[in-house]
């Protein structure tokens, strides 16, 4: 009925010749077989540093590239107070990050953990049709509980990325970055690459699993996690920054850097000729794009970077607020208010000192907007990137965001040897 092309694969796509292990299958389900040697990647370019979501190790076989990848069931903390049940790989929402060399024979051994079938798309690579991995269509589905082996040679530069070509199972998280560095690195060369992939959750305030059906989200991430649990991403002052953001979700996002002008230097093609570089500072990434920005750091500070869709902001406060405003009784009112206080109290919040309101406020039409969301956890989600914050940070941060904090070198050099450090180097943190 179906042939996949195993056989055309073989003889058009260089499989023909190399040595197979015993019981094992390329293109079809696997039987695990074959000696590998572990090896480090090596780069022509800096590597691609996507905070808060791990790389992917590989092996070496012969002169390929081996990925051992699951997709899985997982449990995410997007916020210090939710904890939602996602589907991922390898223990992970967003998918661990891919990084190759232009040029690199890759072979991905796919397990399915998954209650139902699955494939893995890889979204913006040249390579064969067997390797597509759209069911029914290039292949047959991955069942529960079988492996499925990808091979192919990827011959473009840029960022891409590899995600379920099931549209429900993509809208509970699977997608992953996928990087080909160049195999002569990019000009103007940069100091600092960071990779963030903005997704949306529809998750009633009582339930964990994400509704992928819905067309309205009250849960924002930036990698998996929403701010203030976001990490900041580390500049040296004077440095070259670049951005990878990647969007597969169901709504555009403008997202907006603070203090500085950037360039598009990139999408999920690959490369754009510098002739088409202009100074901008906010880039709409639609979905199933990716846009690559670079900017030099020159203005010390911790700068905010997110989109900038109010909503988006927010989280589920927006919920909150909307119960307030759009309240007919008191009785709506007391439940949004309870709701808060039910929050506050299962999340140990630090005090935060309101901001000034007028005397008249309460009888104002639309009060209260940004006033009632303020809150602040600045030691709940502490790590070293945010050592030497000002007090109460986290308060003005939520949703979709995080910051580029631009430092000096002493400043950059000290939060570096806490990273280096690891957990007891936050013993005596302060804030400025």
């Amino acid at each position: 009925m179906f042939g996949w092309g195993k056989d055309l694969q073989a003889r058009r796509y260089g499989i023909r010749g190399e040595p197979r292990a015993p019981g094992t299958e390329r293109g079809n389900t696997l039987v695990a077989g074959g000696e590998k040697k572990s090896a480090q990647p090596r780069m022509s370019s800096l590597p691609v540093l996507t905070p808060d979501v791990a790389d992917l190790p590989h092996e070496m076989d012969g002169g390929v590239k081996v990925f051992h990848l699951v997709g899985e069931p997982v449990k995410r903390k997007i916020a210090p107070f939710k904890t939602i049940d996602a589907w991922g790989y390898n223990g992970s929402c967003p998918g661990p990050t891919i990084q190759v060399q232009q040029g690199d024979r890759v072979r991905v051994v796919f397990e399915n953990r998954l209650p139902e079938s699955t494939s893995l798309h890889w979204h913006g690579l040249e390579i064969p049709i067997e390797q597509d991995g759209v069911p029914y269509i290039s292949q047959k589905p991955v069942a529960p509980g079988e492996k499925y082996v990808y091979e192919f040679t990827v011959h473009q530069e840029g960022t891409f990325f590899y995600h379920a070509h099931s549209a429900m199972q993509e809208m509970m998280g699977q997608i992953g970055f996928f990087v080909a560095h160049p195999a002569k690195d990019y000009q103007p060369r940069v100091d600092h690459d960071y990779g963030l992939i903005l997704q949306e959750w529809a998750v009633l305030p009582s339930n964990s699993v994400p509704n992928t059906a819905a067309m309205e989200f009250n849960w924002l991430t930036f990698n998996g996690v929403s701010a203030p649990m976001t990490t900041p991403l580390l500049a040296r002052l004077g440095s070259r920054v670049r951005l990878r953001i990647l969007n597969l979700g169901m709504d555009h996002h403008p997202v907006h850097l603070h203090g500085h002008q950037f360039v598009v230097t990139g999408t999920e093609g690959g490369r754009a000729p510098e002739s088409t570089w202009f100074p901008m500072n906010t880039v709409l990434i639609g979905v199933a794009q990716a846009r690559v920005v670079e900017f030099d750091a020159k203005y010390p500070g911790n700068w905010m970077i997110h989109c900038h869709l109010p909503h988006h902001m927010m989280n589920s406060m927006m919920d909150l607020l909307r119960d307030r405003q759009i309240q007919t009784t008191d009785q709506t009112e007391a439940k949004a208010l309870s709701q808060m206080e039910s929050l506050a109290k299962s999340v140990p919040f630090q005090h935060v000192h309101p901001s000034p309101i007028a005397s008249n406020a309460e009888s104002v039409p639309g009060f209260p907007q940004d006033a009632f969301t303020e809150m602040g956890m600045d030691e709940v989600v502490e790590k070293p990137e945010t050592y030497g914050l000002p007090k109460n940070w986290s308060a003005g941060m939520m949703g979709m965001m995080t910051m580029v904090r631009v430092l000096p070198d002493k400043e950059y050099d000290a939060i570096m040897s806490k990273k280096t450090a690891g957990p007891s180097a936050q013993e005596g943190r302060h804030h400025e």
